[in-house]
């Protein structure tokens, strides 16, 4: 499969480029500013919110990943870069999976509370890139582009890769002790098994 990763200099976009070119996946690597070191694929410069040429570049590719993520204090710009993506994946008619946050999901047990609004999950310091997940959500949900929306647990940072984790819907998965955490390297294996066996589900979830 030829899979283009946007943003894959990231924490979530440098795991998922790895994981997709160990499953011998041909990816194409685009990220911003200077080149990752150790980026593995086929690595070029590129700006997310530029639509021509992210169309040029999907024209070749199966399937695209969207794990961008806006600069501290740049959060109100999510929107623009992802209606710009879905607007080039539209164009080219391929398939986009959105890494994005988890204050669209809804709190385990209460239904009508979100993560965004929930501190128990969230706390003030985190509430704006949340928000702007919500935002995030809401655009797809608007967009005619063919893409599905994975929303990571409320913790996620590096760790290892176990090559396993619970998938769920619309509501954030938290363990026996209330955790809802996973690891970038296993969201990255999530993101995969997404792309190579696709399913129904527009918005999901994983953890452990």
């Amino acid at each position: 499969m030829k899979i283009a990763v946007i943003g894959a200099a990231g924490m979530v976009g440098s795991r998922v480029t790895s994981e997709a070119t160990d499953r011998g996946h041909d990816v194409t690597a685009v990220f911003r500013g200077e080149v990752p070191p150790s980026l593995p694929g086929n690595a070029i410069r590129g700006d997310a919110t530029d639509r021509d040429q992210m169309s040029k570049l999907f024209t070749e590719a199966d399937a695209i990943v969207a794990a961008t993520r806006p600069r501290p204090g740049q959060e109100g710009t999510v929107t623009a870069t992802i209606t710009a993506l879905l607007d080039a994946a539209v164009e080219t008619r391929t398939r986009i999976v959105v890494i994005g946050g988890a204050g669209p999901l809804q709190t385990p047990g209460r239904p009508e509370l979100l993560v965004v609004d929930n501190p128990d999950y969230v706390a003030p310091e985190w509430r704006i890139i949340a928000a702007a997940s919500v935002a995030q959500l809401d655009a797809c949900r608007e967009h005619p582009a063919d893409w599905v929306y994975l929303s990571p647990p409320a913790v996620l940072e590096p760790g290892h890769r176990t090559g396993t984790y619970r998938r769920g819907g619309t509501t954030l998965l938290a363990d026996a002790e209330g955790t809802s955490r996973i690891s970038a390297e296993d969201l990255a294996v999530a993101v995969l098994d997404e792309l190579e066996n696709p399913r129904e589900e527009k918005h999901f979830t994983v953890g452990y």
